[in-house]
């Protein structure tokens, strides 16, 4: 099973939350929708990251299944036309997408992901967004270029 991030999760990664231990925050990182939880234990087990710091995340609201509405709503590509959506709107609909490209590129990425998930609004990520298209490649960037500038 794949998990993401919850809204609430990322607030709380912002917020540096007592709620993530600093183990379960090198975790957090890497659950993108993509990863099994498994394929994540694996990338984390060093760390000493269990299958009971992932069912905490999850209890906690922080991670929710990649599948049915609570994914639905994580990583909807559902947008309102450009010229009617507002840069906080901008900025929800592409921070999913960034979290989810930076977080697949593993440790390569992590400081780029470190910097989005650091983003505190769309100018922020608007300023990232030609670091993410250099790491992901022109294919990969035209979900996040359509949910920034569409």
């Amino acid at each position: 099973m794949q998990l993401v991030k919850t809204a609430q999760g990322q607030q709380a990664f912002k917020e540096r939350s007592h709620s993530l231990t600093q183990r379960q925050r090198s975790a957090f990182l890497l659950f993108d929708g993509q990863r099994s939880i498994d394929e994540v234990l694996a990338a984390t087990a060093v760390m000493g990251i269990t299958r009971d710091d992932v069912q905490a995340m999850v209890e906690q609201g922080l991670l929710a299944p990649a599948t049915g509405p609570a994914a639905a709503e994580v990583a909807s590509d559902v947008q309102a036309p450009a010229a009617e959506r507002s840069p906080k709107e901008r900025y929800q609909d592409a921070y999913p997408i960034a979290t989810e490209l930076t977080g697949a590129l593993g440790l390569k990425g992590f400081r780029l992901n470190l910097a989005v998930e650091g983003s505190s609004g769309f100018d922020d990520l608007v300023a990232l967004a030609p670091k993410i298209r250099e790491a992901v490649g022109e294919a990969k960037y035209e979900r996040l270029k359509r949910a920034l500038f569409a």
